[in-house]
């Protein structure tokens, strides 16, 4: 499979180079083809470094992994023509740094992953992974237990392959929050999120979710 990550930083290079170590082709997108990160990436991976645009029509499926702020800025770039009929996965979080601690700038009645879809209706976009940090994203067996991971979407056919993708990575607890106005409550995860950070101090944590057997 083909894949266009969309981003340069942690978020960009845990998937990216998970998704070369699974054998899959990985074009990373930058702003500039002459990214430093990116071509880092290329070099030592096997990879390609590309722009926004060269990625996005490289791939197959499209990872959103830039910031929540620069989200409509970077898949502008990419172009709608090639994001068009694809599934995109959209990883990335509205949060609003300019306050501290960050509040989300987009919540309760929206979320990112539907501005997203409303931006680009012909995107099959899927919310996911947006909940834990990068290092548990691709390899969730660092943690012990049976913790979580959600995604949101309106097409089955994009959930379903997301769904494989995570189960790739290791996930076994994969929860289908419906359409793709569940971003929402993954989002609104994040101030909470942010929260346990400070007092854990470690990004390594995630969700486990018990239930009652009837």
């Amino acid at each position: 499979m083909r894949y266009g990550v969309l981003g340069t930083g942690m978020v960009g290079q845990a998937l990216a180079r998970r998704l070369r170590e699974l054998g899959h082709e990985v074009a990373m997108g930058a702003r500039e083809a002459s990214n430093e990160k990116a071509r880092a990436f290329a070099a030592e991976t096997g990879g390609q470094a590309m722009d926004f645009a060269g990625a996005a029509a490289f791939g197959e499926v499209i990872i959103h992994a830039t910031s929540g702020a620069h989200a409509l800025e970077a898949l502008n770039q990419a172009g709608a023509e090639n994001l068009a009929g694809k599934v995109l996965i959209d990883i990335s979080n509205a949060l609003d740094f300019s306050q501290k601690p960050p509040v989300l700038s987009v919540v309760n009645t929206d979320s990112l992953g539907e501005t997203i879809q409303r931006a680009f209706p012909q995107a099959r976009v899927v919310k996911t992974l947006c909940t834990v940090n990068a290092k548990v994203m691709v390899d969730p067996g660092r943690l012990p237990g049976e913790h979580v991971v959600f995604l949101s979407g309106n097409d089955n056919g994009a959930k379903k392959d997301v769904r494989d993708l995570l189960t790739s990575f290791g996930w076994t607890a994969i929860i289908d929050l419906g359409g793709i106005e569940g971003a929402r409550a993954q989002e609104m995860m994040m101030p909470m999120w942010l929260r346990l950070w400070g007092h854990l101090g470690t990004p390594d944590f995630n969700w486990m979710l018990t239930r009652r057997a009837d």
